[in-house]
């Protein structure tokens, strides 16, 4: 792990820089109460989840991508690409401004647009794996097991999930109906084929049937 100044936050060591502190503060003002909460738990699973199996990363970049992982998950999203592109452009921008590195402000854009799809965000860079696991055990509970219980507990304690799986799931719909051509190709087609009425994703296989080549 690189070394920068820490704090502890939720029982969990993380790093306290200014552009944690700022990113911290960005995801505050664009979040509401119980996505806040939950970008604060999915860097506080990834940061304990390096820590617990010894990996070595970028706690700053791990930091800012979790914390801005979901600026663009609301029901105002209008697109007009996927809501994870969408977010990852607003995220990079935010590091570069803060003086980040082309190389870890393209961790971090990877880590934004790959967290709702750990069949590929698990076997990237530490950082990205890193995000892509902390996001994901707190939404769907995937490798709930690294990390042990009562620590989980005490971090729901401090940041509670205020309802999140309603919610979240307001979200995915409201995507679905306004942006449905965003959400063909990802987890929010569940959403939409589940939810929506009338939502219907084209096929794969119809897309290749169709293409305009022969043989």
């Amino acid at each position: 792990m690189n070394r920068v100044s820490g704090r502890i936050l939720g029982g969990v060591l993380v790093p306290d820089t200014p552009l944690v502190q700022r990113a911290l503060d960005y995801a505050r003002r664009e979040c509401e109460s119980y996505l806040f909460n939950h970008v604060i738990r999915s860097w506080l699973f990834a940061a304990r989840i390096g820590q617990l199996r010894n990996i070595d990363h970028d706690a700053e970049v791990v930091a800012l991508a979790t914390l801005l992982h979901d600026i663009t998950l609301n029901e105002r999203f209008n697109g007009p690409r996927r809501f994870e592109v969408e977010g990852a452009d607003l995220a990079r921008i935010f590091a570069q401004q803060g003086g980040v590195d082309e190389r870890r402000a393209q961790l971090i854009w990877d880590s934004v647009a790959l967290n709702s799809t750990p069949s590929i965000g698990l076997y990237k860079e530490a950082e990205v794996a890193l995000c892509t696991a902390g996001i994901c055990l707190d939404v769907i509970g995937l490798q709930y097991e690294l990390v042990p219980a009562a620590e989980i507990a005490r971090i729901i304690e401090e940041f509670p999930r205020l309802k999140m799986k309603r919610r979240m799931t307001r979200c995915f719909c409201h995507i679905a109906e306004a942006r449905p051509e965003t959400t063909y190709d990802n987890f929010v087609r569940d959403f939409g084929e589940r939810y929506v009425s009338g939502y219907r994703a084209p096929s794969s296989v119809d897309l290749m049937s169709n293409a305009p080549f022969e043989g």
